[in-house]
């Protein structure tokens, strides 16, 4: 039974120089449409006694106006039902997400927040193309607990643009301030088709170098950990009990919907696609039929090194008895080569029960991950 699902809203207000994920600008475009075409699509979903985990993502799902988030909420409840201990996400915008907004959220059964903070810079927040301010995120955390959510995360970004250390600490620590049960830090990628591709491409974007962004990694991490909160994968920080069920499908390597335009899913052995233009995304659902644009049956070596290069994102490893169960066979021996590698270069450590990456291995962890494979992925 797939006990987990990613929804897809690719509406935006306003689109930011570092973001590359499936968006399209809000204004003029065919939102009603679209949810009524994400209600079919949901409807397809085979789990119909209970999800663990549900988590909408985008784009900003809050860009939605009230009716169109209740209908929203409403379908969600009706596709795909959320168990009694079920998470249930939204991903959030400090901005657009208004008290009247939250009601709706809450009263659809959303029982966790996640807030695209970024930083508490009003000066950075600009430069990155975010639109809120530090005293939007402040009310907008206020008015959240207010509403009741007790299970509020915020994302924050660093290795900005002109971004010092101190910069950096003094993010965290106002972040720290407010007390709340999780955290994710990401240090800024620059993908490919962004605003900050295209000024890097012209040199114009003036990054910390990587002595600079490893220092602000550290700081992040010892700044969590000295307020009480555990590092439980590489980008991600909680109180005992309050650890993101949703990302921890992902790490852990089990299956997944992925619902909406540029959604992606693990269904049964099979890694899949969805459209990402919402024309070619509605059509075939117009038709009664699937918006997979292509789908992967993956084989067993890709299942295991999936599980290695996904698990050991995990602060606490890959398991070996755990991963011995699934696949009827041993890490240790299956990976020697690549374990015994990056275990004399002090990135990995072994013991009785896990393989597990060494501090030194959280600040090269792509480096580690990319050791596991051996077949090209989809």
């Amino acid at each position: 039974m797939i006990n987990a699902a990613y929804i897809h809203i690719p509406f935006c207000h306003h689109i930011c120089h570092y973001c590359d994920f499936n968006k399209v600008f809000m204004k003029n475009q065919p939102v009603e449409q679209y949810l009524q075409n994400l209600d079919k699509e949901m409807s397809m979903g085979e789990n119909k006694s209970g999800y663990k985990s549900i988590f909408v993502g985008g784009g900003t799902p809050t860009s939605l106006n009230e009716t169109q988030l209740q209908y929203f909420v409403e379908s969600i409840a009706q596709q795909l039902p959320l168990a009694s201990d079920g998470e249930y996400t939204f991903e959030a915008n400090p901005g657009d997400l208004t008290p009247a907004k939250m009601s709706i959220l809450k009263r659809g059964g959303v029982n966790r927040l996640s807030i695209g903070v970024q930083s508490f810079n009003d000066v950075h927040l600009k430069r990155i193309g975010r639109t809120h301010t530090k005293k939007d995120v402040l009310q907008t955390v206020r008015n959240a607990e207010k509403a009741g959510f007790d299970n509020l995360s915020i994302d924050l970004i660093y290795g900005l643009p002109e971004q010092t250390i101190e910069d950096a600490i003094d993010t965290t620590r106002q972040a720290l301030a407010l007390g709340l049960p999780h955290y994710s830090a990401y240090s800024l990628i620059i993908e490919p088709k962004t605003v900050f591709y295209n000024l890097m491409s012209k040199g114009n974007l003036p990054l910390p170098k990587e002595e600079a962004e490893a220092d602000m990694y550290e700081a992040v991490m010892h700044l969590m950990s000295a307020s009480g909160l555990h590092q439980y994968e590489i980008s991600n920080f909680a109180r005992t009990g309050f650890e993101s069920i949703h990302n921890l499908t992902y790490w852990n390597n089990e299956e997944y919907y992925g619902f909406g335009a540029g959604a992606h899913g693990y269904v049964k052995g099979v890694r899949y696609a969805n459209y990402g233009p919402l024309k070619k995304y509605m059509e075939p659902l117009e038709r009664g039929e699937s918006p997979r644009m292509r789908t992967q049956q993956t084989t067993k070596q890709e299942r295991m090194e999936e599980e290695m290069f996904l698990g050991l994102r995990k602060v606490a490893g890959v398991s070996i008895a755990a991963f011995q169960r699934k696949y009827n066979q041993n890490p240790l021996t299956l990976f020697k080569e690549a374990i015994g590698n990056m275990t004399e270069r002090n990135l990995l450590e072994v013991t009785d029960e896990s393989i597990r990456l060494t501090h030194k291995g959280k600040f090269l962890g792509n480096e580690v991950f990319q050791s596991f494979l051996i077949e090209p992925k989809m």
